[in-house]
Parts: C-alpha cells; structure tokens; sequence
C-alpha cells in the first residue's frame, strides 16, 4: 500500500488570515496569538477556516480498504482507476499475518494470529484462490470478454488506485476515524500516512484539529 501526496494549497498562516478576513486583517506570517487563535477555531468547531487549505493524494490499496474509506465523503473528491478501460495485470494484496476473528462482534479481529497454512503446502489457501481468480480474468479477457465485464471474478484484495482531494478539516475527521484502536489495520495503515503528511505541512492547524475532545 501507499499514499503519495501529489499537491497541497495553503498553510497555517491560510486557515490564520480566512478566519480574521472578517475583521479586514490580513497577516504576511504566523504571529504571536495566531496559534492560540486556531486552537480556539478547532475547539469551538469553527471548521470553515480549515476548509480553505487542500492537500491531494494518490494511494494504492487493495479494494476492501478503498471501499470502507469512500463511505467519507463530507468535503472529499475521488477519481479511481477504473478496470472497465485498464486491463493490465492485477496485482493482490497479501496479509502478512491472519488476524482471528473477535469475541466482541463489534471489533473487526482480535490479536490471535491464525495459521491459515500450517502444513507449508507450496500455495496457501489464499494463494491458490487468488491464482485462479486471476487465471479466469485472463482467460476471460482472451476470449474477447469486456473488461467491465471480466473483473467481476477479480476479488476485493486486488489492488486500485485513487486520487483523494479535499480540505485540511475533512481529512482530519477521516483520521479521527481511521486511527482509533477499533479500526481495521489496513485503514489505520492508509490513516497513518495522511496524518504524517498533514503534520508535516499544517503542523499547528493539524495538532488543533486532532485533539482529543474533553
């Protein structure tokens, strides 16, 4: 998996200057009280300041995780490779180790580790089933089959591709989310790069919009 930003507009000093443009003030850098002042937008949920920056990714992440982080949508754009016109060659994400499943249904797994391949057989159960979904695409696609049409064997580990844009503000909702304890792995793992970057470039605006509520 991996998450590449690909551009970003405006900073700090942004959300700082569309906050007081309603008192006609404008600031040529960061001042003293400036960081208070965000503070104070963040926890009064004063979110349009924040709206007024972006930041762009592309990431590539198997299906089953692309499809739990589109259901955010608030202030967010998507544009996906679509394999109704691509019919390169799939590519699959492989666990390195097997969750269990969890006593509490509302957990997604526990922290058992199950051996799903205890004989050491040349392919794995996963494996053998991911080679012939992949063999019957092919075998689909050489028989004249549409693309649209022949990714419906494809599985949901197959890897896709998205540009992700939007606004400081809607990601960190999508991290506030996406980084608890109870979120599945793969999407914390999504989760985890854009906070870096966000911290990266918005470190004051982001540290703000991250706290935890009290």
């Amino acid at each position: 998996m991996n998450v590449e930003l690909v551009d970003r507009m405006g900073s700090d000093l942004t959300v700082v200057n569309a906050a007081r443009v309603s008192f006609d003030k404008h600031h040529e850098a960061l001042k003293a009280g400036d960081e208070k002042l965000i503070n104070y937008l963040a926890d009064h949920k004063h979110w349009s300041p924040f709206a007024h920056t972006s930041l762009q990714f592309r990431i590539k992440a198997p299906i089953f995780v692309a499809r739990q982080l589109a259901k955010h949508q608030v202030g967010l754009v998507w544009n996906e490779v679509s394999r109704r016109y691509v019919s390169s060659e799939p590519q699959f994400y492989s666990p390195e180790l097997w969750r269990g499943s969890p006593e509490n249904k509302k957990q997604g797994s526990s922290n058992e580790i199950v051996d799903i391949n205890k004989k050491n057989q040349v392919y794995d159960p996963y494996q053998i089933a991911v080679a012939k979904c992949l063999w019957t695409y092919d075998h689909l696609l050489r028989l004249g089959v549409a693309p649209e049409q022949a990714r419906m064997v494809l599985p949901q580990s197959v890897y896709t591709e998205w540009y992700w844009t939007g606004s400081l503000y809607a990601f960190s909702r999508v991290c506030k989310l996406r980084l608890s304890d109870d979120a599945q792995e793969e999407t914390r793992y999504i989760a985890t790069a854009i906070d870096r970057w966000a911290k990266m470039h918005y470190n004051i605006s982001w540290n703000a919009l991250m706290k935890e509520e009290t």
